[in-house]
């Protein structure tokens, strides 16, 4: 039932919003960086950021890792919270170089359950990051959990909002195929309307969702 639920909500959706072409990048690395970029700050600062680091040719992480921390900080400054962000990419840098060898490719070799739990050991990476970079950027089928995800599922009444990460997460991936271009897909539209409709203030007479069972 849920299951059959959920497939229509994402056929509806994409038939209303059409592909997202989520995540806006152009290698796994600025998926990454761009995840973490964008905690706590809206996407139009985190493209100034990511254009600045292009600008420098520090746009991946053996780049990142040879920056100051000062130089790092000036340049991702858009995105807000600079300080803690540089610290985070650093962080990010260290692990990818020294477990990896900055190669994506034997990142992905890793088991998810293993590389999830590194990525929940770096410093201010949380379920949301860890899970985007584990689908955007590693093409892992994780399903991302974020705000406009749970406002969404809470007014349908799937969950409530003090649900936990792990249960809106098991909600899809309980429900759904292991896919990763339906997760990518399906997360970047629920996105799309929360940012769009369902907003604090929803917008519901024009949610194509509306009478959708």
């Amino acid at each position: 039932m849920r299951s059959q639920q959920l497939m229509r909500w994402y056929k509806t959706l994409l038939a209303a919003f059409g592909p997202q072409h989520w995540w806006p990048a152009k290698t796994a690395e600025e998926v990454i960086i761009g995840a973490i970029l964008t905690q706590n700050t809206a996407w139009k600062n985190v493209e100034q950021a990511i254009a600045a680091l292009r600008g420098a040719g520090a746009l991946h992480f053996k780049a990142i890792a040879a920056l100051d921390t000062e130089t790092l900080v000036e340049l991702i400054r858009p995105a807000r919270f600079m300080n803690l962000k540089a610290r985070a990419l650093q962080s990010f840098a260290r692990f990818f170089g020294e477990r990896y060898g900055y190669s994506i490719r034997r990142m992905k070799q890793k088991p998810t359950d293993e590389l999830r739990k590194e990525l929940l050991s770096l410093y201010r990476i949380g379920p949301e990051t860890a899970d985007s970079i584990l689908l955007y950027a590693l093409e892992k089928p994780v399903f991302v959990i974020d705000v406009y995800t749970k406002r969404i599922m809470s007014r349908h009444g799937f969950l409530s909002m003090g649900h936990s990460y792990e249960d809106f997460q098991a909600l899809f991936m309980e429900n759904l195929s292991a896919d990763v271009q339906l997760y990518n897909e399906f997360h970047a539209l629920l996105v799309h309307l929360g940012n769009r409709l369902c907003r604090p203030k929803p917008l519901c007479d024009q949610c194509p969702l509306r009478g959708i069972a």
